[in-house]
């Protein structure tokens, strides 16, 4: 029986999730207690390096984490007032698809070079929506109209690799969004692309996402992805959400030392043609044997003894943002942060 939340209001609730993977250097926690929400119609960025659990936390929910090394060892996932994680396999299948959208990282390994777009794409419309042969294709051809791939019945019977990088991205968003979900997970979904075609296809996805009322969840390196598509921003640092801010706040008023990082390491339009980026000093510290106390402590320019002995919480610095930081005030106060660009 699957348990119900004891909250109403967010489509999606995180709580806690943890998810540990066994090397046999030892245990590394990709996801370390992290918490956010998204509501419906919502668009969240969840931003970092390489490494800090992005990818993990979207596998997470979808419950693809592979298993061994992985292992989702605790949290919740609540999703339209059920526990994800509380769901039989069976259940969780029927969840994948119909109510959650995955775009992953790169379609060419994504989607099936045996069978046919077409067949990809109905395959999840007959599974779902229990559309016959017929009415299934039909409706293909009407998704990739949707995404705007030309002569669209004539490429159902395409493979992928007879379609260029950002056709393929956008059958993959056609398969996400076949089923009308109520959240759409889009991790990395331009990395592959060049920026031309990565403007048109994220402009696509955020067009398609707010005529459907879909929620979207990027995840992204990319804090131009941000600035323009996301209405809040959670921004992630070895495994933990480290600030949480509407977008306008997270770059007008950043309160965590990695976020002024990685604005600082990000070209700007009014920054002087001379003036040179400031990447942040150091390395992500090994997930097998993290610092005591703060992770971020050996690279953060605020850091005071505190920081070493012990983790922060997340604070409350003003409505709606949240800072883990022992810091935050001394970073927001900062005279190179206050001139941080609103994008």
């Amino acid at each position: 029986m699957t348990q119900q939340s004891d909250t109403a209001g967010h489509l999606l609730d995180i709580r806690g999730l943890a998810t540990h993977f066994a090397t046999e250097a030892g245990i590394i926690k990709a996801v370390d207690d992290v918490s956010l929400y998204l509501d419906e119609g919502e668009t969240l960025g969840l931003v970092g390096e390489s490494g800090c659990g992005k990818s993990v936390t979207a596998l997470s929910i979808m419950r693809l984490v592979q298993s061994p090394p992985g292992q989702i060892v605790s949290g919740e996932v609540w999703f339209q007032g059920q526990d994800l994680l509380a769901l039989s396999e069976s259940g969780m299948r029927q969840v994948r698809g119909r109510d959650i959208g995955m775009i992953f990282q790169e379609p060419m390994t994504s989607l099936n070079p045996v069978l046919t777009i077409g067949r990809q794409l109905t395959e999840t419309l007959e599974l779902h929506l229990r559309m016959s042969r017929s009415a299934a294709a039909a409706r293909a051809g009407e998704l990739l109209e949707m995404v705007g791939i030309p002569d669209a019945g004539e490429r159902l019977s395409d493979h992928p690799h007879q379609m260029s990088g950002g056709q393929r991205q956008r059958v993959m968003i056609a398969i996400a969004l076949s089923c009308n979900p109520k959240l759409l997970i889009a991790d990395e979904p331009t990395t592959a692309l060049d920026v031309t075609i990565q403007a048109q296809v994220l402009e696509l996805l955020k067009s398609l996402a707010s005529d459907l009322g879909t929620a979207l969840l990027i995840i992204t390196h990319n804090l131009g992805v941000v600035a323009r598509y996301a209405d809040r921003v959670n921004v992630m640092y070895s495994g933990k959400i480290r600030e949480s801010a509407s977008a306008l706040d997270l770059y007008a008023k950043p309160r965590h030392p990695y976020t002024v990082g990685l604005l600082k390491s990000v070209p700007r339009l009014d920054q002087e043609s001379e003036d040179r980026l400031q990447p942040i000093e150091g390395e992500i510290p090994d997930g097998t044997s993290l610092p005591s106390g703060c992770a971020f402590r050996n690279r953060c320019r605020w850091a005071v003894e505190r920081c070493a002995e012990e983790s922060p919480p997340m604070f409350d610095v003003e409505e709606g943002h949240q800072s883990c930081c022992w810091e935050w005030e001394r970073v927001h106060s900062a005279p190179e942060v206050s001139e941080a660009p609103a994008s």
